[in-house]
Order: C-alpha cells, then sequence, then structure tokens
C-alpha cells in the first residue's frame, strides 16, 4: 500500500500506547541500519579467508535483504523496508557518501598522481581507454537488446555504459593488495599508481555522465546547450574552489590549536558546512552533490595536523556506519528476479566478458610493451579490473537518471561484484613475488662480521630509549654495528590508512616501504641522524594489519640477516599527567608474542624507563653521559644471549658494565646446562676485566631484582627471558608474562618505580638445542 511520505511521524508514542514503532520513520531507520550493519559484518567474517574486501560482503548483504532474496517474502519487504522508506533510508547513506568522498578529497595528494611514471600512465591510459571502447561498442548492442534502453539517448548510454565498464577501484584494489602483502612489490606499486590516475580520470568521466545524462530521456525539446552549460559552471565551480576557498581554508588551518587532537567548534562547524554548501552547490548546477564534497576536502592543506583531526573526527562515524548504508542500499536496488530467461543471463555473461576483457587485455599488452614479464603484467591485468565505489556510484546516478532500467542496474553490479570477487584468488593463482634479498649487495665478508639489528617502533617515543641502548653498544671496525629501525604502522579498514600506503616510497621489499615525508618521519629520521656513532641508520616503514604484522618482520629480519630483533613493549608513556602509561593496544601484545615464537633470531624486548616512573624525564642521546648497564644472570640460553650481547658493551669508553649472577641451587640438575653457564661466565669475565661482578643468593631473586630495579643505580638492565627452574620457585606466585618472562614480569607489575630500561632477551630454539648438541659432542 502506498503511503504519502510527508504523513509519516518521525517517532511513535511506544507499544503500551498500541502503536507499531515500525510504522515510524526514525524507529524504523534504526532497525534497518542496524540490521544492515549486521548483515555485513557477519559476511565480511565469512568472506574473510577468501581475503574479500568489505565492501564485497556489504554488496551482498544488501542484495540478500533486498527483493532478489529476503525481500521475495513481501512481509518482511514491507515490515523492514517499505517503499516510503526507502527515500529516507537512501538520504542517510547519502549524507555518508557526501563525507566519505569530502575524506577521499582530503586525502589525496595530486602531486603523488603527477609523479606517477611513465608505465604507470601508460597502463592506466590503456586500461581505461580499451574497455571504454569496448563498453561503447556493447552499448549499441544492449540499447536494442535490453527493453526499454533504446528510450536513452546514445551519448548518456555510452559515457555511463563506458566509465562502468573502464574504471578501477582505487581504496579496493589498496586493501586487496594489502591482504596479498604486494603493496610495494613491483606490481602493486605499478597498480596503485595507475589505480589513482584512473580514480581521478573517473571523476572526470563521471562528471562528463552526468552532465550528459539530465534527466535520461531522448526528449527533442531538451536542448544540448544545457549539458555545454553544465560543464563551463562545473569548472566555474572548481576554480572558485581552488583560487578563492583554498587560501582560506589554508588559513582556518593555520589557527587550529596545535595541541593533538583539539580543534576548536567553530572551525568543525565551518568544514562540516562547507561541505554541504559544496555539494548544493554542484547540485544545483547539474552535477552530483558528491562532486562538490570532493572537490571541497581537496581545498584543504595536505598533511596538516588540521586536516588529521577533521579525519581522526569524521571518518569512524562515515566509514563505519553511513557508508554501509550505502553500498546496502545498491544491493537493495538489485533485483536478480529482474533478469529473465537465457537472454538476459546471456546479456549478463557477455557484459562481463567484455569488462574483463578489455581491461585486462588493455592492462596486460600495455605492461608487456613496458617490458614487464608476464606473469607480472597478467596480474596488473587482473588488479586493474577490482571494482568498487566509483562503479557503485555511477550505476547508482545511472539509474536515478533513468539511463539504467532495473534489469541493466541488476546485471551491472553482478558485474561489479563478480569482478571484484576473482580478483583476489585469480593472483593468488598467477602470481607470487619473489622477495628480493638483501645479501646481493653485500660482500659475504660484511655479513660475516656485522652485527644487524632490526629495531621496530611504533613511534617517536620510542626512539630516544632505542637510541641510547645503541650507543652502549660496542663498535668496532671488524665488526661494525647495523641498524635496521622499521616504523610499525598498523593498517586498518579506515579509508586514512590505505590511502597513506600511497604516500609512501617503495625500497624493493614486500610491503615495507621507506619513510615518506612529514613530521613523524622528520621526528625519528633527525633523532637518528644526531648521532653520529650510529653510522648511517636504514629506516622504512611497515604498513599491515596487526594479524599479519608479525610477518612482515620476520621477513625483513630473515631478509636482511639480522641477529637481534628489538621490539618496543605493548605499554608506553604518553606523556600526558598522571595516566601517561597506556597500553597501545591489546593487539600488539600479539605481534610482540607472535614474533617471539616465529622469528628465527634473537629477540628483545625494550622497556623504556619511564613506563614504570612516568615523572622520569627521557634521556637525552648523548656521548658525554656514563651508562651504567647491568646484567641479570641466573642461567639458561636466554641469560647467555643477554650476556654475549652484554659483551659487546664493554671496553667502551663512558659505558659502565656490571654482571650480578644468581647462584643456582644444588637440587638444580641439568649438568649440561650448569656447564654452558660456566663457559659462557668465563668467556664473559676474560673478555674485560673492568667488568663488575656481583654474586647474590638464588634465594632471594624477587627483592634483589626490585632493589637493583628500583635503584638508580643504572641506566639499562638486561636479562633473559626464560630461566633455569630455579628461578620459578624463587619468585612467589607471581604471574609470568608470555612476553616477559619472570624476571621481566616482576620488574613491569605493580605499583614500582623501576628506573633503568628493560631489556628483555630471548634467543632462539634452534640455537639453543644446536648449542646443546655442540657441548654433548665436546
Amino acid at each position: 500500500m502506498q503511503r504519502n511520505i510527508s504523513s509519516i511521524p518521525t517517532s511513535s508514542d511506544g507499544v503500551w500506547q498500541g502503536e507499531n514503532p515500525l510504522n515510524y520513520s526514525f524507529p524504523l531507520l534504526i532497525v534497518q541500519t542496524t540490521l544492515v550493519l549486521f548483515t555485513s559484518r557477519f559476511l565480511a567474517l565469512l568472506l574473510k579467508p577468501l581475503h574479500q574486501p568489505k565492501v564485497i560482503a556489504e554488496i551482498i548483504g544488501g542484495i540478500l535483504l533486498g527483493p532478489s532474496a529476503l525481500g521475495r517474502n513481501k512481509d518482511f519487504l514491507n515490515l523492514v523496508f517499505p517503499s516510503w522508506s526507502m527515500p529516507i533510508l537512501e538520504s542517510t547513506a547519502s549524507i555518508g557518501l557526501l563525507f566519505f568522498l569530502f575524506l577521499v578529497g582530503l586525502e589525496l595528494e595530486l602531486s603523488t598522481i603527477r609523479q606517477s611514471g611513465r608505465k604507470a600512465l601508460s597502463i592506466a591510459v590503456v586500461g581505461m581507454s580499451l574497455p571504454f571502447i569496448f563498453g561503447a561498442g556493447l552499448s549499441f548492442f544492449l540499447r536494442k537488446a535490453v527493453k526499454g534502453e533504446d528510450r536513452v539517448g546514445y551519448g548518456q548510454y555510452i559515457m555511463f555504459l563506458g566509465v562502468a565498464l573502464s574504471i578501477t577501484a582505487f581504496p579496493v584494489l589498496a586493501r586487496i593488495l594489502a591482504e596479498l602483502k604486494q603493496l610495494t612489490t613491483h606490481v602493486g606499486q605499478t597498480a596503485m599508481a595507475a589505480a589513482a590516475l584512473n580514480d581521478v580520470a573517473a571523476w572526470v568521466l563521471l562528471t562528463l555522465a552526468i552532465a550528459l545524462a539530465g534527466n535520461g530521456s531522448n526528449e527533442a525539446h531538451k536542448s544540448p546547450l544545457i549539458s555545454i552549460w553544465v560543464l563551463l559552471c562545473g569548472v566555474a565551480f572548481v576554480a572558485f574552489m581552488l583560487i578563492l576557498v583554498r587560501p582560506l581554508m589554508t588559513w582556518v588551518a593555520r589557527q587550529s590549536s596545535p595541541e593533538p587532537y583539539v580543534i576548536h567548534e567553530a572551525f568543525i562547524c565551518l568544514t562540516l558546512t562547507g561541505v554541504m554548501l559544496s555539494g548544493f552547490m554542484t547540485d544545483l548546477i547539474g552535477i552530483h552533490a558528491i562532486f562538490g564534497a570532493f572537490i571541497f576536502g581537496l581545498t584543504i592543506p595536505k598533511g596538516s595536523e588540521f586536516g588529521q583531526k577533521l579525519i581522526t573526527r569524521i571518518e569512524d562515524f562515515v566509514a563505519g556506519l553511513l557508508l554501509p548504508l550505502y553500498f546496502a542500499s545498491s544491493g537493495l536496488r538489485t533485483d536478480i528476479a529482474k533478469i529473465q530467461g537465457f537472454e538476459a543471463w546471456g546479456l549478463l555473461v557477455l557484459i562481463i566478458s567484455t569488462a574483463c576483457a578489455g581491461k585486462i587485455l588493455g592492462t596486460f599488452f600495455t605492461a608487456m610493451l613496458c617490458k614487464i614479464p608476464v606473469r607480472e603484467s597478467l596480474a596488473l591485468g587482473v588488479l586493474m579490473n577490482t571494482k568498487g565505489l566509483v562503479e557503485l556510484i555511477v550505476l547508482n546516478i545511472g539509474k536515478e537518471k533513468k539511463v539504467l532500467n532495473d534489469e541493466m542496474f541488476a546485471i551491472l553490479v553482478l558485474m561489479a561484484l563478480f569482478s571484484t570477487f576473482l580478483t583476489t584468488p585469480t593472483v593468488m593463482a598467477i602470481y607470487k613475488p619473489r622477495h628480493r634479498s638483501e645479501q646481493a649487495s653485500h660482500p659475504a665478508e660484511d655479513l660475516e662480521n656485522e652485527f644487524r639489528i632490526l629495531a621496530c617502533i611504533h613511534g617517536p617515543s620510542n626512539v630516544p630509549s632505542l637510541i641510547h641502548l645503541m650507543e652502549s653498544i660496542h663498535e668496532t671496525n671488524r665488526s661494525p654495528l647495523k641498524l635496521h629501525v622499521m616504523h610499525l604502522v598498523e593498517l586498518t579498514d579506515r579509508s586514512s590508512s590505505i590511502l597513506m600506503v600511497q604516500r609512501t616510497r617503495k625500497n624493493g621489499l614486500p610491503f615495507i616501504s621507506c619513510l615518506g615525508r612529514g613530521a613523524k618521519r622528520d621526528q625519528i629520521a633527525s633523532a637518528f641522524e644526531a648521532n653520529a656513532q650510529l653510522g648511517r641508520v636504514h629506516h622504512s616503514t611497515a604498513i599491515s594489519a596487526l594479524s599479519t604484522m608479525h610477518e612482515d618482520i620476520c621477513h625483513v629480519a630473515k631478509d636482511r640477516s639480522v641477529e637481534m630483533i628489538i621490539l618496543p613493549f605493548h605499554k608506553q608513556w604518553n606523556g600526558e599527567g598522571d595516566e601517561a602509561i597506556k597500553s597501545i593496544s591489546h593487539s600488539w601484545r600479539e605481534v610482540n608474542q607472535r614474533v617471539l615464537t616465529t622469528a628465527t633470531c634473537s629477540v628483545a624486548l625494550l622497556i623504556d624507563s619511564r613506563f614504570n616512573n612516568p615523572a622520569e624525564q627521557p634521556a637525552e642521546p648523548t656521548t658525554t653521559m656514563l651508562k651504567r648497564v647491568v646484567i641479570l644472570f641466573i642461567g639458561g640460553p636466554d641469560d647467555r644471549e643477554a650476556l654475549q650481547l652484554g659483551q659487546r658493551m664493554t671496553g667502551k669508553q663512558l659505558v659502565q658494565v656490571t654482571l650480578v649472577r644468581f647462584l643456582q641451587g644444588q637440587r638444580d640438575g641439568n649438568i649440561r646446562e650448569k656447564e654452558l653457564d660456566e663457559f659462557a661466565l668465563e668467556e664473559f669475565r676474560r673478555s674485560d676485566t673492568s667488568v663488575q661482578y656481583e654474586v647474590k643468593a638464588s634465594s632471594n631473586v624477587m627483592e634483589e631484582v626490585l632493589r637493583i630495579g628500583q635503584s638508580r643505580e643504572y641506566d639499562i638492565l638486561m636479562v633473559g627471558k626464560g630461566h633455569h627452574p630455579s628461578c620459578r620457585e624463587t619468585t612467589g606466585n607471581h604471574t609470568q608474562s608470555e612476553e616477559l618472562g619472570a624476571i621481566g614480569s616482576i620488574l613491569t607489575s605493580g605499583d614500582r618505580s623501576i628506573f633503568p630500561s628493560i631489556l628483555v632477551i630471548q634467543r632462539p630454539k634452534e640455537a639453543a638445542e644446536n648449542e646443546a648438541t655442540v657441548s654433548e659432542m665436546i
């Protein structure tokens, strides 16, 4: 039954008044939103093992809720998605789309597109032109084959069909490459650059398509000058925004508070109003409102604190709540039942084949002409065939403008789903990148003599304690120290984390890219460059989901033949008052645990001295301050590994090393381990007679460790993670951390003022077993 939307009240008086909330607009909108989010998240969880992007789950969720599946039950459709409620749902979804496109414009750096290489430019141009030509040719056939499409003008139909077949979804492609860990392989870099160019071209073509479409009819009274006026007004709007509004937003960005996460309410209101007004202006011109929001996003200075604060404030709400409604509304509009008969399904196969053939072949042959290997060229073609947000925008606008009827709309939505769904499994089947080995660039003798460390950091706050530790390590001409610093960045579903990848530069390693320009890079790089004694420090950034971050760390460690990985503790001091200690993320703790489990080299966890004592100021890196290092030795492979690192600190000026040994009881019967411990201790003491040596009883390990930690006698405390069984007996009922072991757990638990930075070291299991085997043979 049709209802006048203007007569629908906003909210009900409740069930106790005998009213059904689903007959009112706002309660129904809440139910629809909840149902869409639950369905899309559940499908995303099911499709996660297949590495499918979230947009696939959101579109399929809409299709399942719509007239193609559950909506075939008219009672369900009229109850949850009645026809009178669809304009309200679509308007809400359009607001999310409006602000999402504003965020895309806010983050898109046109300079990175201008810097794209010739290969990416050639692939983008040909890879978009060929499917557009195929689509234009196909449109002549479809206008006659699909009932009702002959009423649409040739120009409008060619533009919409050509754009729908030729575009590449940049954010969806970034997510797929992230899942496959190919973002900074040669294929990934080329695909991202070409997709960025493709994305910009798609917006231009979409603007032209909307200008030509009008209301989709081919009426004789419509003057062709209207389309020209629309285009001219669109160009004038872009010029106005870039020439007049951009300086205004630059001034607003400068007036923003320098304090993190603080932004004046007036600037937020001004920006949000600007997004709305820009959308209204382009809609007034005759171009879709999202184009105005996108252009307004381009006017805000890139890399500014103001822009980052806007992203933090807006993005999660828009991308997490409102945008899924837009994808779902596209699915709700899709009625697969409209594709009836053998001929209609044949048209679907024809359109999918034409779209895939044009995109894949155009990209493949262009990549081959650019001397890219066959497998990589084919993978590029499949990747560039990814569809997504812009595709759905084109189709929805085409349906609104009556260029596409229900049947063509359903066919093209299924084409986009099919193309994107096959991207990941196809690329995984045809292309496996060969990881470049760092060893090829180093002589064999250098690899044998260098002491190579991979130090991971979460941000600038981890740098002072790391530099303090590195300055304590002895470096000689025979055994130079080579330090690789890797900035760990979490890749989430946020668009900012995806588009951030575009700004990084590759260094040839899978999913690892050199630090791009920016405030954090300057802080980190300048801090290490100020310490000349560290030599040349290699900087890189790992951008990955936390569930697979350990794979990137371990891969780089193996590829560069490092002897030790240093990880930051999953809690840190953030310098914000009394509650300065915070847990970065529980998932970071899991990252550390996975690295400890899977790494083939030694792993050390570095705990900043400020973690347990926030009042302690960070030590400024300097070569004139005496560094006091204490090594706690109880026994076992991990303690012997700590002893080896401590041996590199002996004999260095301004570094005082103290070895505190806890004697083991007679009841410990592992004689082989005791022999290895004694041999390691003797070698350590012979290496430098200046080492201070203290012996403690094993009956009071916990109390003595706490006394050492709470004293101000040392700057760095080193200890092994796993210990001799006697350690468990002397530490009482204290709960051990899987990250830190017994002693590390004692030092980082409770309300204690532990002053030194703590380094907890774990030796690789294989090395410990080999050492035991060798000693047994001797």
